[in-house]
């Protein structure tokens, strides 16, 4: 089975990979600044903020009374929704909140040097405004207030971590710290935050998601109205050529576009009017021949009737094979002029409310005298249709299972409703017609041969006329095999009505 791919899936597609080839320049641009690692994200451009937190973070500390460093933390933590720790590399906490650090964060905190102090250099800040958080501010960087001791913004370095029970992401950030003799050392300021959310927060990238986000948004937005229009004109010209199909050639689509699709719409206007001047045309033409032919045909009827009843009885059986393929070409007239008629009923035609319950029951009074078919019918059921003509494809439909069901076979016709409309399923254990004959049912003289022979009636017109009488109600039929055995018709497209009022 062909899986579809609509037309505004696949625009749709090949917009999100325009963007996404536009995402993956950008990213290229970025690795090329920082690398292709987590702690790129740290190290490079975009972990400049963060360096001038812990710039910040580290002075404050270190300025602070041994006693009151965590208070600044805690501080600092509660601004930014994280906990901060100051860690000696290859050693103890400075400073913070003792914390259990994964094996893979502590590997990190140890890869930082042991002797080598970062050298301070200008860059951006970060202060904390009057009465508020600490925050970001472009300027000189602060000074730690211990002993004088300047504290400018280290020589870059970190990391990011993903790890730990319950998983939580390490943010690392090289620091000079000063401790014994007054000299800073190297230690790291580590941040420990519950999601990656968070740390497109520190790094101050919300900014930055959102006007991607937006981008997407704009750029769906201004594609869309062209999408729709085009799929929703496709979409008028698809339904617009299955009704074709079907045989309803009165069937026109807008032709308001001034472009390749409507001018496709056009031509299946234009289209769509030759066909109906042609298969009306046609069916014209078998009326007109038909009602000429019946005449003649009668004639010949009672003709052969009084040959045999005046010839001698050794040359009666020969005359019995004229009457009986006379009698073959009245049914072949008949079965034409009911196709015509069915096929050339006006279009624009007032459909009435029918008991399909009285249908049912006149059909197979007619068609069924021996009581073979099982009907279970709604009661109450009432469709908008032309009540002849809908007795007729009911009529063909009853006919052909009793035809082809062999004699044992069981046969059932049910109808029920199907939302706004009525279905009816006529089903028997016949043996079916070859898979590759069903899309063909239904067309005028056809017969699938390896199955249903002349010998066995009919001249392929009776079930065409079941297609074009429901058409002229509304509705339509499917044709399929059953399985193990047997043939099915459903009559679908009726549509339910209200039964007329009593005493109207």
């Amino acid at each position: 089975m062909k899986v579809s791919f609509p037309l505004s899936l696949k625009v749709t597609l090949w917009l999100l990979l325009n963007l996404l080839l536009l995402g993956v320049a950008a990213t290229a641009f970025l690795i090329a600044q920082g690398g292709l690692s987590w702690d790129s994200l740290v190290a490079g451009p975009a972990g400049e903020r963060l360096h001038a937190l812990a710039t910040v973070v580290s002075g404050e500390v270190a300025a602070a009374d041994p006693a009151a460093r965590n208070d600044v933390l805690d501080r600092f933590g509660a601004a930014y929704h994280a906990n901060f720790v100051i860690v000696r590399n290859h050693g103890a906490e400075l400073a913070g909140k003792p914390v259990t650090f994964p094996p893979e964060v502590r590997q990190r905190i140890d890869e930082g040097p042991l002797d080598e102090v970062p050298h301070a250099r200008p860059g951006l800040g970060l202060r904390r405004g009057p009465g508020g958080p600490p925050g970001m501010t472009s300027g000189n960087p602060p000074r730690g207030r211990g002993r004088g001791q300047p504290f400018g913004m280290p020589a870059r370095g970190g990391f990011l971590v993903r790890g730990g029970d319950p998983v939580r992401w390490w943010v690392g950030l090289r620091v000079p710290f000063p401790q014994a003799g007054d000299l800073p050392a190297p230690a790291t300021l580590v941040l420990r935050v519950r999601s990656f959310w968070d740390v497109v927060n520190l790094l101050g990238l919300e900014t930055w998601f959102f006007g991607v986000a937006g981008v997407l948004a704009l750029s769906i937005l201004f594609w869309l109205p062209l999408v729709r229009s085009i799929t929703r004109h496709l979409r008028a010209l698809t339904a617009a050529t299955e009704r074709i199909a079907e045989g309803r050639f009165e069937t026109r689509v807008a032709t308001s576009r001034r472009d390749e699709l409507g001018r496709l719409g056009e031509s299946v206007n234009r289209m769509a009017g030759r066909l109906d001047t042609l298969v009306n045309g046609q069916r014209r033409f078998l009326a007109d021949i038909a009602h000429e032919l019946g005449s003649p045909i009668g004639r010949l009827q009672v003709a052969t009737e009084i040959l045999e009843s005046r010839l001698d009885p050794a040359l009666r059986e020969h005359v019995a094979d004229v009457r009986d393929e006379v009698q073959h070409m009245a049914g072949l007239v008949n079965e034409l002029l009911a196709f015509t008629k069915a096929g050339m009923r006006p279009r624009d035609a007032e459909l009435a409310t029918v008991s399909l319950d009285a249908v049912v029951s006149e059909v197979l009074a007619r068609e069924d005298p021996t009581h073979r078919v099982l009907q279970r019918v709604v009661p109450g059921l009432h469709v908008l249709a032309d009540e002849p003509l809908l007795t007729r494809a009911i009529a063909n439909l009853i006919r052909n299972a009793l035809r082809y069901a062999g004699e044992s076979g069981a046969i059932t016709l049910h109808a029920d409703k199907n939302g706004d409309n009525a279905t009816i399923v006529v089903e028997d254990e016949g043996p079916g017609v070859p898979a590759a004959a069903l899309e063909r049912l239904g067309e005028p003289f056809y017969r699938p041969e390896s199955a249903r022979t002349r010998e066995t009636g009919g001249v392929g017109l009776g079930l065409a006329i079941v297609r074009s009488a429901l058409s002229a109600c509304g509705g339509n039929v499917h044709f399929s095999n059953r399985s193990p055995r047997g043939f099915r018709a459903e009559v679908t497209g009726l549509r339910l009505s209200q039964p007329p009022a009593s005493g109207a």
